[in-house]
């Protein structure tokens, strides 16, 4: 048992000690954490005389600041660099963290204590930040079952911790089930089509496991090459059914979880007195209700529509034309290779082309000077930053007067202890209230191509949009000024927190900003412009089947969270019958990517009804990247602008008044669709 008195997860400086974190250290600091807010919440509700902010809405603010923040350090330690120990001391904690979170809201005391404050004249007094924090927070309350009676919120409360429970075990399933599967090719014939580099990489993978041959993974850098190159399309089907029936064996099963979660959900929004789960989730998002968020939905597929057709026929004839009239019909783990054969004919353009002018470390330098014309901040490497993996890199973000505003790490490499995808962390929220240090700390985390031998890291062009597309996201986080941790950072409506991340992709598709970058890594030359004329006329290639995918994505959602009821048929069925809808090709019946779909079932809420959030976001960032476009790619007077109007705000303000103060006007759908070439 280690040491109360030297556990890293109770100690509240501004910088994490992630090197002393362990497994052990979870159970006696999350214990003690609850004992002290318990403690002050009860002393919260215990109040004599006159209610303050300080003495109620601040005294709750203050109530969970340590907890938060311990337990951010544990989920990014269970997604970055989990160990038997540690995942389950947070299984363990969970439970009782969901319960005390959970009955916060559902305390009379707190609810009545509130309710006093509402009601004095400083409350009515309020302005700014302030006032909107005390009426998201009654609105939160009500939302959250403050009125309902006894019983009803006991009920509400065993949801919660049950949902919390599911959820985390939903994620852990699919962590496992990913890194249960590896396929082992002996013979190099049969990769031909494969780009060397992952041959290479395969190859390296199978003797770090002391196995002849080359290994491949469920891990992006694995699998994506594999189903866009490799000539074999036995091996190609292989790894796609084991990528979209992930989490559906008997020992990582998550059909049943699933199911579960859905019940639950729907009889919260019930409880809460909301016809669906999606209409209680957006009520306080831009979209406010599940039908709107369906509409907008629609709105895009019916513009869609016609191109996707025209994008489908054309692979098919693409491979008749290839094989013959007798070709057999695509299969889906054909759509990837054959897309990619069309894409090289039709444009002369092979991704791969690209990667030698994207290493890494050339990568981040070109982003961090971007971030400094944009908005003035320096970014320095932090120097014996306490760090998880020996791999991971520290940076500070200096502001121009000279004063630091962030910290963040990189995480890149693939490894079986991390989860699969891209992600950005906020671990610590500062704020910005005159009293003490307001910084932020961050991570930015995900699984890409590691190096190759003695080679560096070399991306390919998705991972350079994926790296700046998180870097947006930690930009947002580190740009705060808000002075209510609330209503701080990336602390805002869902449908709007993809703004300062998607509109940060734009940059890699412009000759002025890949030149700051991407440079061949053995010569130092230029992206060639017949090459980079190539790449942006390939940028709209499938623009429709891409489009769909993500509009499938949210139809899905969003059809589990209005129109499925218990009782109602197999939800893995009415996934595979909208996706199938949004797909290229018909899906197997064993098509089961919604038994990983860790956006909607890894967390209580997470992107739940709201998943629709990235399409909704992108519409905003192709509008607002037009100011650029229009005023100067690196224009400081814009870029101030965006992070005084948008990225410094947080959640003070409506989100449709933070872009209409940016923009001088409300967001148009047209430019996502001139961007994707569907005009």
């Amino acid at each position: 048992m280690s040491d109360p008195n030297d556990n890293p997860l109770l100690s509240f400086g501004y910088e994490v000690p992630f090197d002393r974190v362990r497994g052990e250290h979870v159970e006696p600091a999350v214990k003690a954490l609850l004992d002290e807010a318990r403690a002050s919440l009860d002393a919260l509700t215990r109040v004599q005389g006159a209610r303050t902010y300080e003495n109620t809405l601040q005294a709750l603010e203050n109530v969970t600041a340590k907890l938060d923040r311990a337990m951010n350090v544990i989920s990014h330690f269970e997604s970055a660099a989990t160990t038997p120990e540690l995942r389950a001391a947070y299984t363990a904690v969970q439970p009782a963290v969901s319960d005390f979170l959970s009955g916060i809201s559902l305390s009379d005391g707190v609810w009545q204590a509130l309710k006093a404050f509402e009601a004095t004249d400083e409350a009515q007094a309020l302005t700014g930040a302030r006032k909107r924090f005390l009426r998201k927070t009654m609105d939160d309350f009500r939302r959250s079952g403050a009125d309902l009676p006894p019983a009803e919120k006991e009920r509400l409360r065993a949801i919660e911790v049950e949902l919390a429970q599911l959820t985390l075990k939903f994620g852990q399933n699919v962590l496992d089930a990913s890194n249960a599967f590896e396929l082992l090719v002996e013979d190099e014939k049969r990769l031909a089509g494969l780009p060397e580099s992952a041959v290479v990489a395969a190859r390296e993978s199978a003797s770090k496991k002391g196995v002849k041959g080359f290994r491949f993974t469920l891990q992006a850098p694995s699998y994506l090459p594999v189903m866009t190159y490799l000539d074999d399309a036995e091996i190609r089907e292989k790894m796609w059914r084991a990528f979209n029936t992930r989490a559906t064996a008997a020992e990582v099963d998550n059909r049943p979880i699933l199911r579960r979660v859905l019940e639950l959900r729907q009889e919260k929004a019930t409880l809460l007195g909301y016809p669906t789960f999606a209409d209680l989730v957006l009520e306080d998002r831009m979209a406010r209700s599940g039908g709107e968020a369906r509409r907008f939905v629609k709105t895009l597929r019916e513009r869609t529509v016609p191109f996707f057709g025209k994008e489908n026929e054309d692979l098919h004839a693409f491979r008749r034309e290839l094989e013959g009239a007798g070709a057999a019909p695509l299969a889906p783990w054909d759509v990837g290779y054959y897309a990619e054969k069309l894409r090289r004919a039709r444009y002369d353009f092979d991704q791969e082309a690209l990667r030698p002018y994207f290493p890494k470390e050339g990568v981040v330098a070109g982003l961090f000077e971007i971030a400094k014309k944009l908005y003035g901040v320096r970014i320095e490497p932090w120097q014996d930053a306490p760090v998880w993996h020996p791999s991971v890199q520290a940076y500070r973000v200096v502001e121009e007067d000279g004063t630091q505003s962030a910290s963040f790490y990189l995480d890149f490499l693939p490894r079986e202890d991390k989860r699969d995808g891209a992600w950005m962390h906020g671990i610590v929220t500062g704020a910005h209230d005159g009293k003490g240090d307001a910084r932020h700390l961050e991570v930015l985390a995900g699984s890409f191509t590691p190096p190759v031998g003695e080679g560096p890291a070399l991306l390919t062009h998705d991972e350079v949009e994926t790296l700046f597309h998180e870097f947006g996201h930690m930009m947002h986080h580190a740009s705060s000024l808000v002075d209510v941790r609330s209503l701080a950072g990336t602390n805002v409506a869902w449908d709007f927190v993809e703004l300062p991340s998607q509109i940060m992709e734009n940059w890699c598709w412009e000759r002025e900003a890949l030149d700051l970058f991407a440079r061949h890594h053995e010569t130092g030359e230029a992206i060639p412009e017949e090459l980079f004329e190539r790449m942006r006329a390939a940028r709209s290639f499938r623009a429709a089947n891409a489009q769909m995918r993500q509009l499938g994505f949210a139809e899905l959602d969003l059809a589990l969270h209005m129109d499925w009821k218990p009782g109602d048929s197999d939800p893995m069925d009415v996934a595979r019958a909208v996706l199938e809808a949004h797909a290229a090709v018909p899906l197997p019946k064993d098509y089961a990517m919604v038994a990983s779909f860790s956006h909607l079932f890894s967390s209580p809420v997470g992107y739940a009804a709201g998943y629709y959030s990235y399409k909704w976001a992108e519409v905003l960032d192709a509008d607002a990247f037009s100011r650029f476009q229009e005023e100067g790619l690196f224009s400081r007077d814009v870029g101030r602008a965006f992070r005084k109007s948008i990225l410094s705000r947080g959640d003070t303000e409506e989100p449709s008044a933070l872009y209409q103060e940016f923009m001088g006007r409300a967001p148009r759908l047209d430019a996502l669709f001139e961007r994707s070439g569907l005009v």
